[in-house]
C-alpha cells in the first residue's frame, strides 16, 4: 500500500534524521520505502539549492520570496512526476523531507499564502504531515554545531517568523488533510518513536 508521508520543521528541526530513521526502520520491517527531499535532486532543486547558499542573484540583490514560490512549485511537480509518483505506483511509502508545507510557512511570510496555496494545487495532498515544532533558537543551535554555513532564510528573525508561520498552517489544514504537530525539542529517540507511532497505522497490515 502506497503512502505519501511528509516531515516538516525548521532548518534544524530534525526533518532530515527523522525522515532517514524512519526510512530505515521501515525497511527492516519489510515495507518498501522510498526517501526522498525537497528541494528535490532535479534539475529546478538543483537552481534552488545553489540559490540558497547564494550563488544566483538578480544585480547582487536576493531573488524575492515570489520568485522563490514559483521556482518551489514548479520543482514539486517536477519532483512529483520524476520521482514520487514512480515510487507510490511501485507500492512504496515514500518519507519526504518537506512538502508544500515549507512553502507556506517560508514565502507564506512575504506574499500571500492564499496564492501559494493556489500554485501548489496540482501537488499531492500527504497521507500524514508531520511537523516537528522547534525554538528557532534551538534550531539555529543545532545548525551551529554541526557546522552548518548559514542559507538564505536561515538568520534568527527570519525563522522566528518562519516558525510562526508553520503554527499558523498546520493550524489551517487540520480540517483539510492528516496533519500532526510533535514536539520536535526532544531527544532524537524519543521523536523517533512518536514519529513511528504516528506513520503505523498507515502501513500494510503484516
Amino acid at each position: 500500500m502506497s503512502r505519501l508521508i511528509v516531515i516538516e520543521g525548521l532548518d534544524g528541526a530534525g526533518t532530515t534524521t527523522q525522515a532517514r530513521l524512519v526510512v530505515e526502520a521501515l525497511r527492516q520491517q519489510g515495507v518498501p520505502a522510498h526517501l526522498t527531499r525537497e528541494p528535490s535532486d532535479g534539475p529546478v532543486g538543483r537552481l534552488i539549492r545553489e540559490m540558497l547558499v547564494g550563488q544566483h542573484s538578480i544585480d547582487g540583490q536576493p531573488l524575492s520570496q515570489t520568485t522563490f514560490s514559483l521556482l518551489f512549485a514548479a520543482d514539486r511537480l517536477d519532483h512529483l512526476q520524476r520521482e514520487v509518483e514512480p515510487a507510490l505506483a511501485r507500492g512504496e511509502v515514500v518519507i519526504s523531507d518537506r512538502w508544500y508545507h515549507s512553502s507556506l510557512a517560508y514565502q507564506g511570510t512575504a506574499t500571500e499564502r492564499a496564492w501559494i496555496d493556489l500554485l501548489n494545487q496540482r501537488a499531492r495532498r500527504p497521507d500524514l504531515t508531520v511537523l516537528l515544532r522547534v525554538r528557532a533558537e534551538t534550531a539555529a543551535r543545532r545548525r551551529l554545531a554541526a557546522g552548518r554555513a548559514q542559507e538564505l532564510f536561515e538568520d534568527l528573525a527570519m525563522q522566528e517568523r518562519v516558525a510562526a508561520g508553520y503554527d499558523q498552517v498546520f493550524a489551517a489544514l487540520t480540517d483539510r488533510e492528516p496533519v500532526v504537530v510533535l514536539d520536535g525539542e526532544r531527544e532524537v529517540d524519543r521523536v523517533f518513536a512518536e514519529l513511528m507511532r504516528q506513520i503505523a497505522p498507515l502501513l500494510p497490515a503484516r
